[in-house]
């Protein structure tokens, strides 16, 4: 489909398997970040920028990211059970994106006027200025117990501009409904992936800066898990979750609940297998998307 990323680069195909190696470049290289990536391999179907996201010298999640929207495409994390309040608002951008030879901690904005080279290479606090949009993690605080993996979250190059009636309602309540599953289910490793679903007809932020997605999407693995309840036997291992991130969306991907709270109608969140969401995905992409190796089914 014109516009949008539908090849898979040979890179992001490996399987990956060290996370180390602070030498190697945060930007364009799932290497050193493998650890977060179910069996070392990111998701297959989607081309962007790798990034390593690293604060505080220490990599704490992966994102792949798109130059061309100044949003990501997804981010993939391993989950951890959430301890401590949300983090202040510490919002950050990644240095590589602007400087290919600067340091890959990411790094706070300044109060005063912003880099021209990070401006035009990635999002800034002042495109969502004054829009009708809030910072959508991909990668939610709330799904992270060390303090420093919390506030790594509030980087700008794991954000897409998200609805308030999405971000503060069903999609709120689908991050916790996860946080719940995993941290008493989950024996070990979890790993999500979060990312978006662009519009078939381009929706942006501020003339061309940001572009806005038109659903978003999450699903986890979890391989090794305690037994469940017999309700909860279609969760494991794999959980996939579409929203709508507009309110006058058609209805064949997400139906609408009319009998939600009025703030949150038409941000309805649909749960669904995890091949569902991949066939959601590869008719939106025009391309195969495969979201775990081999569909999570190995230890």
């Amino acid at each position: 489909m014109a516009g949008l990323h539908t090849a898979v680069s040979a890179a992001s195909l490996l399987a990956l398997t060290t996370w180390c190696c602070h030498s190697r470049a945060d930007v364009g290289d799932f290497t050193p970040c493998a650890y977060f990536l179910y069996h070392g391999s990111p998701p297959k179907g989607l081309l962007g920028v790798p990034i390593c996201q690293r604060y505080l010298n220490q990599y704490r999640f992966a994102s792949l990211y798109s130059r061309r929207n100044r949003a990501p495409w997804y981010s993939a994390y391993v989950f951890t059970r959430p301890a401590g309040k949300r983090p202040k608002d510490d919002w950050k951008y990644e240095p590589q994106l602007a400087y290919a030879k600067a340091d890959g901690n990411m790094v706070s904005f300044p109060h005063g006027k912003v880099d021209q080279n990070i401006v035009e290479s990635q999002a800034v606090q002042l495109d969502y200025f004054n829009s009708s949009y809030t910072h959508g993690h991909l990668n939610p605080s709330l799904h992270h117990q060390d303090p420093e993996d919390r506030n790594s979250t509030f980087t700008l190059t794991n954000v897409v501009p998200q609805k308030f009636g999405s971000n503060s309602g069903p999609w709120a309540r689908m991050e916790m409904t996860v946080n719940k599953l995993l941290t008493k289910y989950c024996k070990d490793k979890a790993y999500i992936v979060t990312g978006t679903m662009p519009y078939q007809t381009e929706h942006w932020l501020k003339e061309n800066r940001v572009a806005v997605p038109e659903y978003l999407w999450s699903a986890y693995c979890c391989p090794n898990y305690t037994k469940l309840p017999e309700n909860l036997t279609n969760v494991f291992p794999t959980f996939a979750a579409i929203g709508r991130n507009d309110s006058n969306s058609t209805e064949e991907i997400v139906p609408i609940d009319w009998g939600e709270k009025k703030e949150f109608w038409g941000y309805d969140v649909r749960i669904m297998p995890l091949d569902t969401l991949e066939m959601y995905l590869r008719d939106r992409f025009g391309t195969f998307v495969s979201v775990f190796y081999n569909q999570c089914s190995e230890p």
